[in-house]
């Protein structure tokens, strides 16, 4: 927030940041009270965003500190650049999802002396952006066949190459207790009964917009904007209102996302631009 001198929809955080560990592949942040700790062991992913006006730039890395880890480390992150070095105007879709797979599916891990191989995250790809809307419509996968044929990148466009990377059977399920919400970009004007899902709902118009939030901004002294409300906005007994606005399709929840208990998962992510003459990676920088 201060980085970016958060001023509600203006600036600031494009969505709550992922910290989903080992098995949990996405949409994890803590709510609050819950005492997770990071452990030596763990293998966490860091989904972050920023946006201005908007603008939403997605990254996305993986932090483990045992080196047992490193060949699933590296197979995701290697998989992520070869999609980004694929990618260009006029490339179709499906093709930068086979190569990301050739590549990750090249690499195994031997944990406590069992050899797994890297699968690909068959249910999980990367996506277009536009502004203010996070997924907005085309999909990249990350494997052979994901998407229609036809689909291609265009000039102009912005897209996360995002790509997940398991030793488990390279498929999720929604599970755990939800923490990510984000309102329907195409919500159409439904009436609501409830009084307090009409004040949620002005409040998350105002502050979010068709951002993504989660439940701890909406515990904060400033119900997640200072900016917006610099006399304090700290939503109170919200969850029924909340659970309405999704009950209705208002807001849609975003829960965690895991493969099977005792995997481990591992996410990198770029976003690009398709410019004229170039593609621009916008996220990278001398660390990854």
């Amino acid at each position: 927030r201060e980085l970016t001198q958060e001023a509600g929809l203006a600036r600031g955080i494009a969505f709550p940041t992922g910290c989903s560990l080992n098995h949990v592949a996405a949409h994890y942040t803590p709510n609050t009270g819950d005492k997770t700790c990071l452990s030596f062991d763990d293998v966490m992913k860091v989904d972050f965003g920023v946006q201005i006006g908007g603008h939403i730039v997605d990254s996305a890395w993986t932090v483990s500190f045992h080196h047992r880890y490193d060949n699933l480390l590296t197979a995701v992150r290697e998989a992520t650049n070869a999609g980004v070095r694929a990618s260009g105007i006029d490339v179709r879709l499906c093709d930068i999802g086979e190569t990301i797979q050739e590549v990750m599916e090249s690499y195994e891990v031997e944990l406590d002396g069992t050899t797994y191989p890297v699968k690909a995250i068959r249910n999980l790809n990367g996506h277009s952006i536009a502004p203010y809307h996070i997924h907005a419509g085309k999909h990249v996968p990350i494997v052979k066949g994901g998407c229609d044929e036809s689909i291609k990148m265009e000039e102009g466009e912005i897209f996360a190459i995002e790509t997940f990377g398991s030793t488990g059977r390279g498929y999720v399920i929604d599970g755990m207790e939800c923490s990510h919400y984000m309102k329907n970009f195409n919500a159409p004007h439904i009436p609501l009964r409830l009084q307090s899902s009409k004040r949620l709902l002005s409040h998350i118009n105002k502050t979010f917009g068709t951002l993504a939030f989660c439940r701890r901004w909406l515990d904060r002294e400033d119900g997640g904007s200072a900016t917006v409300h610099p006399k304090g906005g700290k939503q109170e007994k919200y969850m029924g209102a909340l659970k309405n606005l999704c009950d209705v399709g208002i807001v849609d929840p975003c829960p965690p996302l895991l493969d099977v208990k005792g995997s481990y998962t591992a996410q990198y992510e770029h976003t690009i631009i398709m410019r004229p003459t170039c593609k621009e990676v916008v996220t990278r920088g001398d660390d990854y």
